[in-house]
């Protein structure tokens, strides 16, 4: 829960404790324990590392609403906003241009808001 909270920040991870339901609890459990308790704390790749990779498979997937919350973990986590365009740059040309686009705009609406 301390790796959830540093890389998301509080009031993310306080909004996804509070919408918990017995039925979804199950679910946050896991990932908590598995993303956030056995990868993210893992020590082959640093925090800046695993952020690039999740901006580019969120990317890649086509995983919207998840894109924002991650864009802010990665300036969290030491990215500029420069690394972060990078990183979706780099992803249009294995994901598609079209998948880079959405990412370069939610992206920006995040940076815009900060």
């Amino acid at each position: 829960m301390r790796v959830r909270r540093e890389v998301l920040g509080d009031a993310h991870v306080d909004r996804a404790g509070a919408a918990t339901t017995e039925f979804t609890r199950p679910f946050q459990d896991y990932i908590t324990e598995a993303a956030w308790g056995a990868v993210w704390t893992r020590d082959g790749l640093d925090r800046r590392t695993r952020s690039c990779v999740t901006l580019a498979v969120l990317t890649a997937l086509g995983h919207r609403e998840e894109l924002a919350m991650h864009v802010r973990a990665a300036l969290r986590n030491g990215l500029s906003p420069a690394e972060i365009g990078e990183v979706l740059l780099h992803t249009a040309v294995y994901a598609g241009v079209p998948a880079a686009n959405t990412a370069f705009a939610i992206a920006q609406k995040v940076l815009n808001e900060l």
